[in-house]
């Protein structure tokens, strides 16, 4: 057993594990070297959570003006098609106001030709019944013979020879 003892002694890892907190401190002065070393990189090459912060909101800055910008145009657009759409239906409403008013004239002018239609199918009815009595007249009236003139005669009795 005396040689065992003899082995720890000489090798220093034994040593250090039968004193912990020799080794625990060590462990925690590496760690505490590593995390000072790794801030003191990230402060010198800027890339601290802080200026990642700023670097996204600059961005987010850049992507909402951007957005903003569309929209501005987006909307411009969209007055000038409206505006567009207003000038086509006045246009619309003008053609159709030329339109009611010619609709009127053409009904007025219709009305007045029915209604001299109407006052020629009444004069020809009159004029169709003063035919009709006049001709019940002739026909109670004593039939006269009527003699063509001499003259005709005489022509018509030349064209019948030839």
């Amino acid at each position: 057993m005396i040689d065992l003892a003899e082995d720890t002694s000489s090798n220093p890892l034994t040593r250090l594990g039968s004193q912990p907190i020799a080794l625990t401190a060590a462990v925690l002065v590496l760690l505490i070297a590593g995390v000072t070393s790794i801030a003191i990189w990230r402060a010198y090459t800027g890339s601290a959570p802080e200026a990642d912060r700023v670097v996204a909101s600059r961005q987010l800055q850049a992507r909402t003006a951007q957005a903003s910008e569309q929209l501005v145009e987006k909307t411009k657009g969209l007055e000038a098609t409206q505006q567009e759409s207003i000038d086509q239906l006045q246009v619309v409403q003008d053609q159709l106001q030329t339109m009611k008013r010619l609709l009127a004239l053409q009904q007025a002018d219709t009305k007045r030709l029915s209604e001299q239609v109407a006052t020629l199918n009444e004069s020809i009815d009159g004029l169709r019944q003063s035919f009709a009595s006049a001709r019940a007249t002739e026909a109670e009236a004593p039939s006269v013979t009527r003699r063509k003139p001499a003259r005709h005669r005489v022509h018509a009795s030349v064209r019948k020879q030839s």
